[in-house]
């Protein structure tokens, strides 16, 4: 395993952390409030007595962005450990369905699918996790027949221990960047580079989302409020799940 060059490690999440927060702006200018609102329960906001506007498009402003905000850093932690082991371990994109990573170390060829947090998903993405494992581990056997192919599911963080289940093994937090790097201690030197500008990155967020949050405000009033401000329900739901007349 090579050495990790910790330099060129922070000089690449400088950059991605800066396109994370680019693509977060990016998200929130395209947020459409009736977009938005088709996915939303209207019966869950009336359960709660929501009496206005501002509290309605805030949460599920928030909910959007949150869903999204998990799924854009989750790519930039695939990206992170593609990065790394790249340089440890000559380690490269998979052209295998669900798999990210692919390296050989030890005479073991590792399949690796790359999750950011151990609540990645339900039992039918499991599911269909292990097949995709199957399926990559058949292949390779075709044209790999004297060294050990390991599948492996890598969880950037959380304390679970490393586990086998017969199919493929899950290696979590610390003990993760710390096989992809062989740096038992990356995982902590990791949150430094990560926060690169974040205070200015997050009051620029934060100023602009106000914006929106203010203009589908504006938006919502004008097409789901009555002339004195208050919520018409019946249109909100026929608007959100009305379909016997297209």
């Amino acid at each position: 395993m090579k050495l990790l060059d910790m330099n060129s490690v922070i000089g690449f999440v400088n950059q991605e952390i800066t396109q994370f927060h680019q693509n977060k702006l990016s998200k929130l200018e395209t947020i459409k409030l009736k977009e938005v609102l088709r996915k939303k329960n209207p019966y869950l906001f009336r359960a709660k007595n929501v009496q206005s506007a501002q509290e309605i498009v805030e949460g599920m402003l928030s909910a959007s962005l949150s869903s999204s905000e998990e799924k854009m850093f989750g790519d930039f932690l695939e990206s992170l450990a593609l990065f790394i082991s790249a340089q440890t371990c000559d380690g490269r994109k998979s052209s295998a369905s669900g798999i990210d990573l692919e390296f050989e170390r030890d005479n073991t060829i590792y399949l690796v699918s790359i999750k950011s947090g151990p609540n990645w998903g339900n039992s039918s993405q499991k599911k269909a996790l292990r097949e995709d494992f199957r399926k990559a581990r058949t292949i390779q056997r075709q044209s790999i027949k004297d060294k050990v192919i390991q599948p492996v599911l890598g969880i950037c963080y959380g304390k679970t221990q490393t586990t086998d289940n017969g199919i493929y093994m899950q290696i979590t937090g610390q003990r993760f960047w710390h096989f992809v790097s062989g740096d038992p201690d990356l995982y902590i030197k990791l949150i430094e580079p990560i926060s690169h500008r974040a205070e200015y990155h997050n009051e620029d967020f934060d100023s602009k989302k106000s914006a929106v949050e203010n203009r589908l405000v504006e938006e919502f009033i004008e097409d789901f409020c009555d002339e004195s401000g208050v919520i018409q329900w019946d249109k909100l739901v026929q608007f959100n799940s009305g379909n016997l007349i297209e």
